[in-house]
């Protein structure tokens, strides 16, 4: 059985690559302020379980993920407190981390 065509990787015209769902968590979450769930799951698409998930993959992944609470009900904030020591080595950017 194939996938849908709606899940197959889209070929670029262009000659670049496509930049990941990964990639793009990233350079959310290594903002000052970082993001929310509910901005993750909106912008990438995602239910907010699926958001959860990716978090825990980052963290997997060797991320440091930092959570700050808020004391006035909104919602709470996670951003990228520390990369894994081999992607220090590598890059160090997230728009480098592309699907090929």
């Amino acid at each position: 059985m194939t996938a849908p065509q709606s899940q197959k990787p889209k070929k670029t015209t262009t000659g670049k690559f496509r930049t990941t769902k990964k990639a793009q968590l990233i350079v959310m979450l290594q903002t000052k302020t970082g993001s929310d769930i509910a901005a993750i799951s909106k912008k990438m698409g995602w239910q907010t379980h699926t958001t959860r998930a990716a978090l825990t993959g980052l963290r997997k992944a060797g991320y440091q993920i930092a959570a700050t609470k808020s004391d006035d009900g909104k919602p709470t904030r996670y951003r990228i407190a520390a990369e894994p020591e081999a992607r220090l080595h590598n890059s160090g950017s997230a728009e480098a981390a592309y699907a090929g």
